[in-house]
């Protein structure tokens, strides 16, 4: 029966399918003409307008801008002109009062004109920041160019303090903003309905990878594959095929899709999606086609357009460089400044572990770091001192991912030693083995000896940089991962580090911690 009932919907939406498309090309106003006689229709007027949240998120953001640019003119006013008696009638007065009614207008132009209102760039990523400090840095030049062709006195030190203040608060507002909606998809709100097109492993495959998150906005509502069946893995994932890779046009206008996905196969080669987006244009969806080459994005991913062939070009993973020596002295740096901040708390943290249970203070541990070389990791401890020999009456009581022993009660564990470990202060010591260069401040998890030796050959990739303090597993869940997603954040920093990436991932370390979201 379940099967008959997961067929039955494809079938039904196939009926629709082939009525639109009758509709579309005059069978079905012209039914009396001979079909030599025929003449295809225009394509049906369709509303292209995008979905309601999304126009109310860019009018949002519009709103913002304008407010930021304002509030960047009178800090400048007030920081400049604060304690000085300026009057509107004087030159430099009217000057500076042009500049602050045309600010706001002007920023708001500028954005639009480096389009930092279109809805591919909102929301996701960093492209949208991109293109705000070109906005405003064009805006700069303006001020600056106006004032020497026009001989304007515009005053310096207003110009210095506005610009910069303005530039600030849109970006902060736009933070702000995108948390906001980051919220309401967590709730099931605010998605795209996207179709999805390829073969049927490959689309399960894609599902599974777009339901690990929902910041991105996209929620996978069909799929469409090369001979319209579906298989086991989409029917458990809730997927239903609504038709063939023939069928992707009629289907995307059938559901009101916000997006196409196609997937890399050989039916889907360039002619074909060519006239995919020709067939789509009367439509709302944004066409994207996801290649083969997946965990590999920002910097080393670039499109080199040849003899009209838009390839992709995939730079090498930095593994060294200036920029790795650069990443060197700033762990360095910053665990020694870290460690004179927190001697204190050190101390107080050494007595209540002494208080709490007998054993020393510090754990240490034998991990494996760059390039296969062992080192000692310090930890405070926050087991019983006999864990090792506890652990082997455990180990069928696992709840970690395979390779790594995890229990959510684990007995070992003491009273103090449950608060270090919930908020991850049991690992601070750690920033004498950044200090000392076997550690960073952010890499993969050092993993164990004997973890390494069960190593495949994309696992040993993760020894081909520090291991970290923090990193991607850590943001991301912890000890609630799997070894696949485990595996596969840890591959994914080692293939794309960059200093934004660490920076990203050190912004997003004090609310995974406080969140406490798969620590034990």
């Amino acid at each position: 029966m379940a099967t008959e009932e997961v067929r039955l919907l494809p079938t039904q939406q196939r009926r629709l399918i082939e009525a639109d498309a009758k509709s579309r090309s005059g069978d079905v106003s012209q039914p009396f003409l001979p079909r030599s006689r025929r003449r295809p229709l225009p394509p049906r007027p369709r509303d292209g307008r995008r979905p309601v949240w999304q126009r109310e998120y860019v009018r949002t953001i519009v709103v913002t801008d304008l407010l930021a640019a304002a509030l960047g003119a009178l800090l400048g006013w007030a920081v400049r002109f604060g304690d000085v008696d300026l009057h509107v009638g004087t030159a430099s007065g009217m000057s500076v009062a042009w500049t602050m009614a045309l600010l706001p207008p002007v920023w708001v132009l500028a954005m639009l004109f480096f389009r930092a209102y279109e809805p591919r760039f909102l929301a996701v990523g960093s492209e949208e920041f991109q293109r705000v400090l070109l906005a405003g840095t064009t805006v700069v030049a303006l001020v600056g160019t106006a004032s020497w062709a026009f001989d304007l006195d515009v005053a310096r030190g207003f110009v210095v303090v506005a610009l910069p203040s303005a530039g600030l608060l849109t970006v902060l507002a736009r933070l702000g903003v995108r948390h906001f909606l980051h919220v309401r998809r967590a709730a099931g709100e605010c998605m795209q309905s996207t179709l999805v097109a390829g073969h049927p492993a490959a689309v399960a495959a894609l599902v599974r990878q777009v339901r690990r998150q929902t910041d991105h906005g996209l929620r996978v509502d069909a799929a469409c594959t090369p001979d319209g069946v579906t298989s086991p893995e989409l029917q458990d994932l809730g997927v239903p095929v609504l038709g063939s890779l023939d069928d992707i046009a009629p289907v995307t206008r059938a559901m009101d899709a916000d997006v196409v996905a196609t997937l890399t196969c050989p039916e889907l080669d360039g002619p074909v999606l060519r006239r995919l987006g020709w067939e789509l244009e009367d439509t709302r969806a944004d066409l994207v086609v996801a290649p083969a080459l997946t965990d590999v994005v920002g910097p080393r991913v670039v499109i080199r357009p040849v003899s009209g062939l838009p390839l992709l070009h995939v730079d090498r993973p930095e593994l060294r460089g200036i920029r790795h020596l650069g990443k060197t002295v700033l762990d360095r740096g910053s665990a020694a400044a870290g460690l004179f901040v927190l001697m204190p708390l050190f101390l107080v943290l050494a007595v209540l572990i002494k208080l709490d249970s007998p054993g020393p203070v510090f754990f240490r541990q034998t991990r494996v770091g760059r390039d296969g070389r062992e080192f000692s990791m310090v930890k405070f401890r926050s087991m019983v001192t006999d864990a090792e020999k506890l652990l082997i009456d455990l180990r069928t009581e696992s709840e970690g991912n395979g390779l790594l022993f995890k229990m959510r009660r684990d007995p070992r564990v003491t009273r103090v030693g449950a608060f270090l470990r919930r908020y991850s202060v049991d690992e601070l010591p750690q920033l004498f083995n950044v200090l000392g260069g076997s550690m960073s401040l952010v890499g993969p998890r050092p993993p164990l000896p004997a973890e390494v030796a069960e190593y495949g050959d994309d696992l040993r990739r993760r020894l081909l940089v520090k291991p970290g303090l923090t990193g991607l597993w850590q943001v991301s869940g912890r000890s609630d991962l799997d070894l696949d997603e485990s595996t596969r954040l840890d591959l994914q920093y080692v293939e794309n580090w960059s200093p934004a990436f660490d920076l990203m991932i050190l912004a997003k370390t004090a609310k995974a911690v406080f969140g406490g979201r798969g620590a034990y």
